[in-house]
């Protein structure tokens, strides 16, 4: 039992050597410009990038706003799905004449999807 925890630790502590190498590595590549001062030439561009800068921070949020909403809808019809279609599929193989009922109760399920997918067509016309 010892050695299974030893080894336990021992990649553990690989693990985080590796995320804070690779984190050490991208920083580095990617931060390079946060260093430079800019050239005559980059602040003139610079105060029409900040506007647009402006709009693609409002329409990154909207589109994550448009993500989430379809995403979790359909993740939420999914467990509902599977919870209710479970359901009607034992009662109906108990009482087939309640297929037809139950595949309403399936439908409703689904409709979730459909709910979160206007959502995010709604919040996509706005941007």
């Amino acid at each position: 039992m010892n050695n299974a925890r030893d080894k336990l630790k021992l990649q553990i502590i690989q693990s985080l050597i590796v995320v804070f190498t690779v984190m050490t590595i991208i920083a580095t590549v990617f931060c390079t410009n946060a260093f430079s001062q800019p050239s005559d030439d980059q602040n003139i561009t610079k105060i029409s990038e900040e506007k647009a800068q402006t709009n693609v921070e409002g329409m990154k949020y909207a589109l994550i706003a448009a993500a989430a909403a379809f995403g979790l809808g359909a993740i939420g019809a999914g467990i509902a799905i599977s919870h209710v279609g479970a359901a009607a599929m034992g009662a109906v193989a108990e009482k087939p004449q309640i297929a037809g009922q139950a595949l309403i109760f399936v439908a409703l399920a689904e409709g979730i999807v459909v709910f979160g997918f206007i959502t995010a067509l709604m919040i996509l016309g706005k941007v």
